[in-house]
Order: structure tokens, then sequence, then C-alpha cells
């Protein structure tokens, strides 16, 4: 009996040892666990934040290494123009824009109505502070383009990308002559839309004119901005800034730059800007005007007469090719009119004497006829 209570005493003192002995290395355990977890953690956060801070650093490198390869290439313009007031004094007022050089032997384009007065004279001044005569060489019979020419050899040509493969989201930067007094200003911000319409206004004369297709950007653009590049985070300029929606924060809009370099190609080919024509007078159709005449579709331009001018003009591309009046025209080729794309923006992108395939709508039945564009004035 004696000797059966040493045994359990026995065992129960090595049970408890052995219960202490686990406590003790489950406690070592727990530390050393904590030890590394917090280690690793930590370890973890720095490597976040060294990859967040790393993309921050990438993306503001872009933007900076964009502005250094376009800068060079944007230009301020002011405009001077002399006038008789109602009491016969002469007086001069100025206005500002800016624009981009395209050339080495200093081609720029910028908006027309930078440019726009036949009696003005026209500085431009480039981003090192020299001050060049310019001359406005032509302006665009269609779109808010100009191409005005400085003296000399040299310069700094901007590099134009390619309008047609832009996406919403992707970057946005803006370089212009902010309200005329703060040269080479650097907005930044995104592609908001694309193929937007707009009537477009210029405060200092009073016009306003019609313009589709236009990149919609949330990068600031201001007074003074106009004709200025929208540029891309590889260093390309694809469209020209033109009007901002004074009753918006944050919505401008740019003439894509591939409307502009069939511009410029038609210039150094002709000398001057020409664009391609059928010979309609026609009207938009949206969604409201479609409901409201009834049409079977609600996009297009119906061809139109428009007071005492004609709905074809005589002799046109559209009356060889027999179009009239209340034809409904829904395709340029493949290109669908839209809202944002009118048919002057389907048809920028050809040029006088090429071949296209018109598909238009009469009398409630789709139709398609082909026609060889002339040249527009």
């Amino acid at each position: 009996m004696e000797e059966k209570q040493k045994k359990n005493y026995s065992l129960r003192n090595t049970m408890i040892a052995t219960a202490i002995m686990a406590a003790i290395i489950a406690l070592v355990f727990g530390l050393v666990g904590g030890y590394l977890a917090l280690k690793f953690l930590t370890k973890s956060d720095k490597v976040e934040n060294l990859l967040g801070q790393k993309t921050i650093e990438i993306q503001e490198s872009a933007i900076t290494n964009t502005v250094d390869k376009v800068g060079p290439s944007v230009v301020s313009i002011t405009a001077e123009q002399t006038t008789r007031d109602f009491f016969g004094f002469l007086r001069t007022g100025t206005s500002a824009g800016t624009g981009f050089i395209v050339s080495e032997d200093g081609l720029i384009l910028t908006n027309k109505h930078v440019v726009g007065s036949e009696s003005a004279s026209y500085t431009v001044i480039t981003s090192d502070g020299k001050e060049y005569k310019a001359t406005v060489k032509t302006r665009d019979p269609k779109y808010d383009i100009a191409i005005l020419k400085i003296d000399g050899n040299d310069y700094s040509a901007v590099d134009l990308g390619d309008s047609d493969s832009l996406k919403v989201g992707q970057t946005a930067i803006a370089i212009g002559n902010a309200l005329g007094q703060y040269q080479n200003t650097v907005t930044v911000g995104v592609i908001s839309a694309l193929g937007r319409a707009i009537e477009a206004g210029d405060y200092s004369s009073g016009e306003s004119e019609s313009l589709d297709n236009l990149i919609q950007t949330d990068a600031a653009i201001n007074p003074g901005n106009s004709g200025g590049p929208l540029v891309n985070a590889s260093g390309q300029v694809i469209g020209i800034n033109t009007a901002i929606d004074s009753e918006a924060q944050g919505i401008g809009f740019s003439i894509p730059i591939n409307v502009a370099k069939t511009a410029l190609a038609s210039y150094l080919e002709r000398g001057k800007i020409v664009r391609p024509y059928i010979g309609v007078r026609y009207v938009p159709i949206t969604a409201d005007y479609a409901k409201k005449n009834n049409l079977p579709v609600d996009h297009g331009a119906i061809i139109y007469a428009q007071g005492d001018n004609l709905a074809v003009l005589p002799g046109s591309p559209a009356a060889k090719a027999g179009l009239a009046e209340g034809d409904i025209i829904i395709k340029v080729n493949d290109t669908t009119l839209t809202e944002g794309l009118g048919l002057v923006g389907a048809l920028s992108k050809y040029k006088p004497g090429d071949k296209i395939t018109i598909t238009f709508i009469r009398d409630g039945k789709e139709q398609k006829v082909d026609l060889v564009l002339a040249e527009g004035s």
C-alpha cells in the first residue's frame, strides 16, 4: 500500500513537471512567434510603402519627362490690332493664345480663333523668351485650326501621336499660356470622354462654330490655353486644346491631333488647308430631334434646305451621286454618324479626290451610293 502511494506521488510530480515544461515551451514559442510576426509585418509594410512610393515616383517621372520633352516646343502667341473707335480715336487691343512647333523650320499649329483676324499682327514668344514676328499661312475652313510660320531653323518640334488609339482614363497633360500671362503652365488629368460635340464661342469676336469628334479632358484648360497641346504620358501631342465649358469645372475639349495632321499634310502639299466636301446642307440628328420629327433613326445627318439655300448643291458630288433632300446619311464608309461624330468629322480623315461610300435612308429603306469627294472652301 505504501509502495503504491509512492508510485502515485511520483507519477503526479512527473505530470506536473511535464505540464510546467509544456507551458514554458509554449510561452517561448509564443514570444518568438510574436517577435517574428512583428518583424515580418513591419518588413511587409515597408515593402508596401516602398512599392507605393516607387509607383508615385514613376508617375511623377513620366509627367516631368513629358514636360521636359514638349515644353521647349510650346509657344505663346499674342495678337495686336489697332481699330478706330466711335470718336475717331485709334485703339490698340491685344489678345493671347498658345501654339506648338511642328517642324524644325518654324511651322506652328494653333487654333483658328487665336489668329482669326486678317488685320492683326502676331508675335510668337518661344519657351526661352525670344520673340518672333509670325505669319499666318493658312486657316482651316472646317475646323478651329490654323498654321503659323516664324523665321529660323533648328527649332524643337513636337512628336505627333495617334488620336484614334486614345482610351478613356489615360493620362492627359495640357501645356499653355494660361490667362495670357502664365507661359507654359502645366496641368494634368485624364481623357474623360471621346467623340464629344459642342458649340464653341469666341468671346473676343462673338462668333461661334459647331465642333464634333472632340476629346474631353479634366486637365485644366484656361483662357489663353487655346491652341496649346494636349499630350499623353509618352510625350506625344494627341490634341489641340480649343474650348472649355464655362458652366462646369474640369471640362475642356481638344481637337484630335489626327484631324490636325491631315490639315498639316494638306498645307505641305497644296500650300493651304483644304477639306473634302460632298455638297449638302443638313441638320445633325439627335435622339430628341428624331423623336419630334418621327424619324426612323436617332443618329445621322438629314439633308435639309436652309432658307433660300438649296439642300444639295448643283454639280456637287452629292448631286452627281443622286442624293436628295430628305435623305438621312448614317454612314461614311464603315463609320457610323453619331451625336458626337457628325458628317464633317467623319469626312475629316479623307481628302479631295478620295472615293467613299455613303449609306443613307430614303423612304425608310437603307441604300448605298459611291461618290468622289471634292475640294471644300
